[in-house]
């Protein structure tokens, strides 16, 4: 078994505070064998990372898409995926791609949980994000893991990191060699669990209160 993160942001995202090498550092020195760069609507980060010599773990190319019922992370993938489709259809992009499909902190209302919008993308994705660090509580966290159990979908887990620090807070342990195609095939046939510890409460609160004034300001005539 190898453990993997598998929802990490870094400073292409819009809310991202790190970069690139510094979450690979991170993640080699909390003893990761992959990282997924999944940064928001953007394949910019995963694509910096694919042209580092000897990055310091492995790096699996991804985004997160907000769709308009809420995100979806798809790994594996290598082509932009419009956002504000539809999260079914979005789902069939990206295995068009070939990747796969991860519903992210689904029943997390504040975060744009998809599974609250549009219950069909819980059957339709490939995986269920069931333990996601950034939680203040770990209500959402567990209606997922019952959700993934019922319905019988792959559960992983990622730290969701928008600063380095905090990459492999959340991880998923996958039954796999350590390359990207494997990886994503062990998730598949749920060859993975998923486990973590949460964000202290401190950093998640002036995270989310710095991204709120970023759009606030995004929104302000000038």
């Amino acid at each position: 078994m190898i453990a993997c993160d598998l929802h990490v942001h870094t400073h292409f995202s819009r809310d991202g505070e790190a970069t690139v090498e510094a979450v690979l550092a991170r993640a080699a020195a909390a003893g990761l064998a992959a990282v997924a760069i999944t940064d928001h609507d953007t394949l910019e980060g995963a694509r910096y990372a694919a042209r580092l010599e000897d990055p310091a773990v492995l790096v699996i190319p991804g985004v997160e898409v907000s769709t308009a019922d809420g995100h979806l992370i798809g790994l594996g993938v290598t082509q932009p995926i419009p956002r504000d489709l539809g999260v079914l259809e979005t789902i069939d992009l990206v295995h068009e791609q070939g990747g796969l499909s991860v519903l992210p902190h689904p029943f997390h209302r504040l975060r744009h949980g998809a599974g609250l919008r549009e219950r069909g993308a819980l059957r339709a994705v490939d995986a269920i994000e069931v333990f996601n660090s950034r939680y203040i509580v770990g209500t959402a966290n567990r209606r997922a893991a019952l959700q993934a159990a019922r319905l019988a979908r792959p559960a992983v887990g990622g730290s969701d990191a928008h600063a380095a620090r905090y990459v492999g807070f959340g991880w998923t342990m996958v039954e796999a060699e350590p390359e990207i195609e494997a990886i994503l095939e062990a998730v598949r046939d749920g060859r993975c669990y998923a486990a973590g510890r949460m964000t202290p409460l401190r950093t998640y609160t002036g995270q989310s209160i710095r991204s709120t004034w970023r759009r606030v300001r995004r929104r302000i005539p000038r």
